[in-house]
Formats: structure tokens, C-alpha cells, sequence
């Protein structure tokens, strides 16, 4: 009896002096998926969204009009480069970013149809912050750029626009990342490509092998 209460005395001390291991499921990450506070996400998992249901990505002439281009389907692809702890900012490589033509239209006078928008020098860097900013920015000595090309009354035209950077937000309610008003200065085109264009999209949900992510 003595014996065992001694060896009952040691194993207790033994588990107080144990560190604590926390859940697998819990992490303290910048992105976790399933959850805040959910499963961290692994530096080389690949997230992708949709446009949110029921929403266009535009590309409009002026930030407070509605004359430009409109697309109902777009995807975007980024590999995890960093995780760190939260708060911090965790970082995405973008390596894909695509429009289906079918779903675009444009009201510009003059054109009739959009054939292609082709979002160039990838991969860019997305840098997403604890507190919901995101700030997206290409290789040093490169520039953010989409490249157009439309049908019009006089045959088709290429519309080359850029920008230094994008700077965007998250939100947990949706999982979802949006872009407002990003501004593109257009660098090459005829008359009849405008001469800037402002980027609104909202993509959603950011998944992880379907599993949505959060940003902590």
C-alpha cells in the first residue's frame, strides 16, 4: 500500500511538470482553416476561390462610374509561402488569376464583346494581415498587369493596363477576399480601350482542400 501511494505521489508530480501540448486541431497561425483558431494552414497548401455568388469583378473606366468591362466568373490560385504566428502577416504566392471571356460583357461604345483577359507577370506576392489588409504586389522591377483584348465595330483591339500594387480586405464572416476601386493606369491601346481602369471583385469562399480559411 505504501509503495503504491508513493509511486501514485510520483506519477502525479511527473504530470504537473509535463508542458501542456495543446489540441492538434488548435493553432495560433495567421490562416487556419475550419475555424479561428482552427487548424493552421501548411506553407506550401494551395488556396483558391470563385467570385462570391452572385457578384461581377468590373473593370470600370472612372471609380465612381459603371462604363467598362463586367465578368461573372473568375478564379483565383495562391501556393502559402509563410504562416507565423498571430498576429503577424502571413504571405501568398499568386501563380493564377483567370476571367472566363464567355462570362464577360462590356458597355464601352464601340465594342461588341470581350475575347480574353489575361492577367500577366505572375507570380505576385499577397501579403495578408492579421488585421483583415491585404496588399498585393509583383516581382521587384515588375508591375501588377491585364491585358485586354476586345471585339469592336473596327476589328480587335489589345488594352494593356498596370498598377504599382492592389490593396484589398478579408472577412471571416464569408471567408472571403475583396477588392474595391484598385486603380490601373492604361499604358498601351487605341482610343477606344478607356484610359484607366478601376478593379472591384469580391472572391469567396478562400478554401484549402475545401476546407475554408480564416484569418486570425
Amino acid at each position: 500500500m505504501r509503495t503504491r501511494t508513493v509511486l501514485t505521489l510520483v506519477g502525479s508530480v511527473a504530470a504537473l511538470t509535463l508542458p501542456f501540448i495543446a489540441p492538434a486541431s488548435a493553432a495560433d497561425t495567421v490562416l487556419t482553416t475550419g475555424s479561428l483558431g482552427g487548424t493552421a494552414v501548411a506553407v506550401g497548401d494551395v488556396l483558391t476561390a470563385p467570385l462570391a455568388t452572385g457578384t461581377s469583378a468590373t473593370l470600370y473606366s472612372s471609380a465612381t462610374g459603371t462604363s467598362g468591362i463586367k465578368c461573372t466568373s473568375s478564379q483565383f490560385t495562391a501556393t502559402v509561402t509563410d504562416n507565423p504566428t498571430a498576429p503577424g502577416t502571413a504571405t501568398e504566392s499568386v501563380s493564377g488569376q483567370t476571367f472566363d471571356s464567355s462570362s464577360c460583357t462590356s458597355n464601352v461604345l464601340g465594342v461588341l464583346g470581350v475575347s480574353s483577359i489575361t492577367v500577366d507577370n505572375l507570380p505576385y506576392t499577397t501579403a495578408a494581415v492579421s488585421d483583415g489588409t491585404l496588399t498585393v504586389t509583383p516581382a521587384s522591377g515588375s508591375t501588377i498587369q491585364t491585358t485586354v483584348k476586345l471585339t469592336t465595330l473596327l476589328g480587335s483591339i489589345t488594352c494593356v493596363y498596370q498598377a504599382p500594387s492592389l490593396s484589398g480586405t478579408s472577412a471571416n464572416s464569408d471567408t472571403s477576399i475583396n477588392f474595391t476601386n484598385q486603380a490601373f493606369t492604361k499604358t498601351s491601346g487605341s482610343s477606344l480601350c478607356f484610359s484607366a481602369g478601376y478593379f472591384t471583385a469580391k472572391y469567396a469562399p478562400v478554401t484549402d482542400g475545401g476546407a475554408a480559411v480564416y484569418t486570425n
